[in-house]
This record gives C-alpha cells, sequence and structure tokens, in this order.
C-alpha cells in the first residue's frame, strides 16, 4: 500500500525553511501532495497558479530517488483535501513553541473530522527557524536581501514582483 502524505501551506513564497521540510518528508512518504491553499485572508503577493509553479520546480529537485511529488492547489477544508488526495498523514513544520498552540489547535479539529488522518510535525531546521514568508514578503517589499531565505529562482520572482508593487 502507497503511503500518501499532504504537506499544506500558502507558499508565498515557498522558503528555505519549507524546502527544508519538503526535503524530509519525501523521506516518509511513497508520494507527497503538496496542497497550495488559495487563502485570500492572508492577500497573497503571488497567484495561486505562480505559487504552485514555483513550488513544483523546487519540490521536483527534492524528490529524487525519494518520493513522487504532486503540487495541487485546494480550496477546501484541509481534511476533506486530504482525504481527496488519498492522504494518511498531514505533514506540518513547527518553527516555534508559537506554532505549536495553533497547530494542536488544528490537530484537535481535524481529529474531530476525520479520525483516519493522523498529522506529522517535522521541527524546523535551526537554520530555517526564523524564515517566515510573510517575514521574507516584507523584508523583499522593503529593498532588502531575501536570497538567504529563498532559492534564486524564488528570491528573482520575489525581487521582480516587489519592484511592481513599488
Amino acid at each position: 500500500m502507497k503511503r500518501i502524505g499532504l504537506y499544506p501551506g500558502t507558499f508565498d513564497p515557498v522558503t528555505l525553511g519549507h524546502m527544508d521540510i519538503i526535503k524530509r518528508a519525501v523521506k516518509l512518504v511513497d508520494t507527497l501532495v503538496i496542497g497550495v491553499a488559495t487563502n485570500a485572508s492572508k492577500a497573497p503577493l503571488f497567484s495561486l497558479e505562480e505559487r504552485s509553479a514555483m513550488v513544483k520546480a523546487e519540490a521536483e529537485k527534492l524528490a529524487a530517488g525519494h518520493a513522487a511529488i504532486r503540487v495541487m492547489p485546494f480550496n477546501t477544508l484541509l481534511v476533506k483535501f486530504a482525504a481527496e488526495v488519498g492522504a494518511g498523514v498531514i505533514i506540518r513544520g513547527l518553527r516555534a513553541v508559537s506554532d505549536f498552540e495553533y497547530e494542536f489547535q488544528m490537530v484537535a479539529m481535524n481529529q474531530r473530522l476525520n479520525t483516519e488522518i493522523e498529522t506529522v510535525f517535522l521541527m524546523a531546521d535551526p537554520r530555517h527557524q526564523a524564515i517566515s514568508s510573510r517575514l521574507v514578503k516584507e523584508i523583499a517589499l522593503l529593498g532588502g536581501d531575501i536570497r538567504p531565505f529563498t532559492t534564486p529562482a524564488v528570491a528573482e520572482a520575489l525581487f521582480n514582483r516587489s519592484k511592481e508593487k513599488s
């Protein structure tokens, strides 16, 4: 039986922190579905299509020899989407203790909605704990150097989008 995992996020933009979780998650499952959430409440800088394409381009490099990667946008309840793609496990990254309280509540609700889907937390690599998409966008929009936080292709896309916004 194939093990399918789901790693959801907004990925606006995908960061080295996300990439670290993906690189480790592909060792745990046969197929990793990366669910790109619409999440209009976060006012994404990149469209759903752009975010999906960026994640796909960056993630496929990490999966070689491990798991198959599928990048899919979604706009539904997380556990519903997980069931639709056949995922038995949702993979989440934790950067800090502050993330835990929110994630703990989400797991409790998801368990109430679907007891068949487990949640696995991967702790962020200490080198990436401070990286968040929100802060990376803010740094870029203010003209800062984001290259230490993203891949070169994503940094270029973010630099170009920041120029459009200013």
